[in-house]
C-alpha cells in the first residue's frame, strides 16, 4: 500500500483550517474535504476487503497443501517399509515431490527421515 493512494494523511486532517464567512465555515470547502475523506475512506475499505480475501485464499491453500505433505509424508512411510529392491520410479517421484512441497510451505529444505 503506497501512500500515493490517498489523497490526505492524518496530519493534513488534523491541520486542516476552512476558511470563516459571515455565516460559519464555507459549505463548499468543507464539502470538498469531506468528500476527500469519504473517497480514502472507500479506498481503504477496498484495500483491507482484498487483503483479508487474499489471508483467506493463502490460509486455505496453506491447508490443502499441509495436507497434502502429510498424505506424501504417510506414501514415503509405506515406500520406506518396503523392501528396496521394490521401490520403483512412481515412489520415487512421491518423495521428490515431497521433498518441494516441504520446501514451499516451510520454505527450507527437510530431511525426509
Amino acid at each position: 500500500m503506497q501512500k500515493d493512494e490517498f489523497n490526505l494523511t492524518s496530519e493534513q486532517i488534523l491541520e486542516k483550517d476552512f476558511k470563516i464567512d459571515t455565516r460559519g465555515y464555507r459549505l463548499k470547502e468543507v464539502d470538498q474535504f469531506l468528500d476527500l475523506i469519504i473517497a480514502d475512506y472507500e479506498h481503504f475499505y477496498a484495500v483491507i476487503r482484498n487483503l483479508e480475501k487474499e489471508k483467506e485464499d493463502n490460509l486455505e491453500q496453506i491447508i490443502n497443501l499441509k495436507q497434502e505433505i502429510r498424505n506424501l509424508k504417510t506414501n514415503a512411510e509405506i515406500v520406506k517399509a518396503t523392501p528396496s529392491g521394490t521401490l520403483n520410479g512412481a515412489n520415487l517421484d512421491v518423495l521428490k515431490r515431497l521433498s518441494r512441497l516441504e520446501k514451499a510451505v516451510y520454505g527450507k529444505d527437510e530431511d525426509n527421515d
